[in-house]
């Protein structure tokens, strides 16, 4: 195990009724709030307005910011940062998914910075300043709320990026099950894999005498693969809502990473189709994942043997350790084609006009990954064996 530091500042306030403490959170850190939502679920769901009135109830100024994208611009960004100059905004409040709390991460990073938001990620500008957040999720995927990671996507250069701030830890999230049980399938099932994801990015790792957190990151996926069919058969079980959306925070709040080198290339791999193709990032991990496994499995495979008899049972008895964890592998696709998710980037109408071009943008700063160290070429044979 490697030296670390771990520090997560992010209070969690978790559980159904949880949303009425909202408007006592946000006036801690002020009077005057931007609200922060995507496209409309909020609203249909009835949350909006109860955010509302909880927050009029303490004569909160509101400003709000609405129509946040999946893959969220940085056009929105903008729009957003706007508002909190004009307003002189003392906390930005995001109510919906991981793409709210990015754009509303984004939002408060580049509030107090003089240049355009996409320096941000493009130029690596250091944020020194930032608006505090508050967040209250309806979906279960990106671990947003309790971690100070974001992503931006710009459609004029194609580019998605990602950028981290430790002034951006959410201060305060609200957690209540009940708001994802009206999430469609589709995202519940993208939610579960993006989750998966993250796990994965954290636990394929040369890091030796990492017990502890194996065996984390491990606990995480079987509850994922138990509780993922039954809330795909009852949207409303609360266990099973409960159980999914924390196993998203515990995912990607550094408890899984500690004393851990990560790996990550899935996801710039990912990210390169989604900035070309605009496509769900879940549904693009739930393509490459199986087979950037496949790919790096000769670099550590003792590492997928130890994936495939912990997470998938799978039987070792007169199996070669490359049959075994091949199998955990195919146990992987298998269990995301039961919960109906993409197998090939074909399910996307997308071919092979532009591998070489989302290649070039997925390696752009450099070379991906650390399982194996993965360059444009690999990349590109990455995305031949997803058509």
């Amino acid at each position: 195990m490697n030296n670390f530091n771990f520090h997560n500042p992010t209070e969690l306030l978790f559980g159904e009724g949880q949303v009425k403490k909202i408007g006592k959170k946000v006036k801690e850190y002020g009077n005057k709030v931007l609200v922060v939502t995507g496209g409309g679920s909020v609203k249909r769901i009835g949350l909006y307005d109860k955010v509302i009135a909880l927050l009029q109830e303490k004569d909160l100024e509101i400003h709000e910011l609405s129509g946040i994208e999946p893959n969220p611009r940085v056009s929105s960004v903008r729009e957003g940062v706007k508002i909190c100059r004009e307003n002189d905004i003392d906390i930005v409040l995001a109510v919906g998914g991981g793409s709210t709390i990015d754009a509303t991460k984004a939002i408060a990073g580049a509030a107090f910075y003089d240049g355009d938001p996409w320096d941000l990620f493009a130029k690596g500008i250091r944020i020194k300043n930032a608006l505090p957040i508050g967040t209250i999720l309806t979906l279960a995927a990106t671990g947003s709320e309790m971690n100070p990671n974001f992503v931006i996507s710009n459609l004029k250069t194609e580019e998605k990026m990602g950028a981290s701030s430790p002034l951006l830890y959410p201060k305060f999230s609200i957690l209540d099950p009940i708001n994802t049980f009206t999430v469609p399938k589709e995202h519940t099932v993208y939610g579960i894999i993006d989750i998966a994801a993250h796990v994965y990015e954290q636990y394929f790792s040369h890091t030796e005498s990492t017990p502890i957190q194996d065996r984390w990151a491990e606990s995480i996926l079987k509850t994922l693969k138990e509780e993922s069919v039954k809330v795909l058969a009852n949207p409303e079980d609360y266990d099973a809502r409960s159980n999914i959306m924390l196993a998203g925070t515990m995912a990607l709040n550094g408890l899984l990473s500690m004393g851990k080198e990560t790996d990550w290339a899935s996801h710039g791999i990912e990210h390169a189709v989604s900035a070309v193709y605009d496509i769900p990032h879940g549904g693009g991990l739930a393509i490459i994942f199986p087979n950037w496994m496949k790919y790096v499995l000769e670099e550590g495979t003792d590492k997928f043997v130890q994936y495939a008899t912990r997470v998938w049972d799978v039987d070792p008895t007169g199996k070669s350790d490359h049959e075994i964890a091949l199998e955990g592998i195919e146990k992987t696709r298998e269990w995301f084609n039961e919960m109906g998710a993409p197998a090939r980037l074909a399910d996307y109408n997308i071919g092979d006009d532009k591998l070489e071009l989302m290649a070039e943008k997925a390696t752009a700063k450099g070379t991906r990954g650390s399982y194996k160290v993965l360059g444009k070429d690999d990349i590109v044979e990455i995305y031949k064996m997803s058509l």
